[in-house]
């Protein structure tokens, strides 16, 4: 990285990222099988929240719009837990969504990105709604969950969208808990308080998604974003209200977000040398992962990488798979993730995006809240521990909504 800005630091895999969210969850509720690095409280219910897109950034700076959440954060000073967590690299719900359920890092997990080169097909292979029908989830993603490895002690729940239930991503990084499915948001939040009410020990996940849908479609700088997050915690106080009086709430996320100007979307495969001996572009639009011929040299790869810095020295940094893996980015990585990581990562420091408009739709380069860098704003997510308001003596019977 000779003449580029220093580095971020890699994610704090192993003492306060994602991937301790559940397994710290599972220590607390009194599992000997795992570690509880995040130093969470003792709990026999558990319903960790994870919001798509919310980075701890954004919550700070449109906390006007989140009075309920602001509270708590204001008040969160007890306990030894983290408030920050760190996202797994690159910053895309694949990726971290597969750190949370399996409780291990990318480089392990083998969920590199949004989409990502499958060596075995020689073929760009998508790891979140598209999956290829040659690519078995279970054999991609071979680590057992943390759900999996409850079976038998702790009841799980997933809390999600019905078309998940059956999804190769859900097969991948949350398979072994009981799906329940609701389509809008007040209705998930009324299914997880009714369904931790009817079970006297349970890990759950809710999964919000409406967060990050608008983000990329309006920005988080948008009213609709604006609105979502108003809707989110509304929710929250909701849930907190009627979950049953001992349950531990957790809200956290995937990752966070960062808005693009339409005039820094670039779309990169204009500029030949940009793709000179490339044969795969994969990735995310902040975390474009380029794949070299078989039978290309060291020089036209550090051909490929000069011409990247020439261009684009100040708004980007510019890695090799090694310098990748060297500097702990994906954490440990085994020699089948190793092979599906680009020979060459281009990783967005500034607010820019880079597209390849060979290969994906022309609408693709329309979205304006983006993230899968390793910046501050794409990294950082809260973890906030939501304090229950229910009284003892049973949760609210709650009118269920579809």
């Amino acid at each position: 990285m000779t003449g580029q800005a220093p580095l971020p630091p890699a994610p704090a895999y192993g003492s306060a990222s994602v991937a301790d969210v559940f397994t710290s969850a599972a220590a607390a509720m009194g599992d000997d099988d795992f570690a509880n690095v995040l130093h969470l409280p003792a709990a026999k219910r558990i319903c960790v929240v994870l919001v798509d897109g919310l980075g701890k950034s954004l919550l700070k700076q449109k906390g006007a719009h989140a009075p309920f959440l602001r509270s708590v954060v204001a008040a969160d000073t007890a306990g030894e837990h983290p408030r920050t967590l760190h996202a797994a690299f690159p910053s895309t719900t694949a990726t971290s969504l597969s750190s949370l359920g399996t409780g291990v890092v990318p480089g392990l997990h083998g969920m590199l990105g949004y989409d990502v080169l499958d060596p075995d097909q020689d073929k760009v292979v998508n790891l979140l709604g598209n999956w290829d029908d040659g690519v078995d989830p279970q054999q991609w993603q071979p680590f057992p969950t943390v759900f999996e490895q409850l079976q038998g002690r702790i009841p799980t729940a997933t809390v999600s969208l019905p078309k998940f239930a059956h999804s190769p991503m859900t097969a991948a990084a949350l398979r072994g808990s009981t799906f329940l499915g609701a389509t809008s948001p007040q209705a998930r939040v009324e299914l997880a308080a009714q369904t931790l009410a009817a079970h006297p020990q349970m890990l759950m996940y809710l999964y919000w998604g409406e967060l990050d849908k608008a983000g990329h479609s309006y920005g988080a700088d948008s009213p609709q974003w604006e609105h979502q997050l108003e809707e989110l915690d509304a929710a929250m106080k909701r849930l907190a209200a009627t979950v049953p009086a001992d349950t531990l709430i957790l809200l956290t996320a995937d990752h966070g977000m960062v808005d693009v100007p339409r005039n820094a979307r670039i779309d990169y495969s204009q500029f030949p040398e940009l793709v000179a001996g490339v044969r795969h572009t994969a990735g995310e639009p902040r975390m474009v992962q380029l794949y070299l011929e078989p039978d290309s040299t060291e020089s036209v790869r550090d051909k490929l990488i000069a011409a990247w810095l020439e261009r684009f020295a100040n708004k980007a940094w510019v890695l090799t798979r090694n310098q990748a893996i060297d500097a702990g980015l994906f954490g440990e990585v085994r020699p089948e993730a190793a092979s599906r990581i680009g020979d060459v990562l281009v990783i967005a420091r500034d607010s820019i995006a880079f597209y390849d408009l060979r290969r994906v739709r022309p609408q693709a380069i329309e979205v304006v809240g983006q993230h899968g860098s390793i910046t501050k704003a794409e990294r950082e997510v809260p973890l906030l521990r939501i304090p229950v308001t229910q009284r003892a003596g049973g949760t609210q019977k709650l009118r269920k909504r579809r």
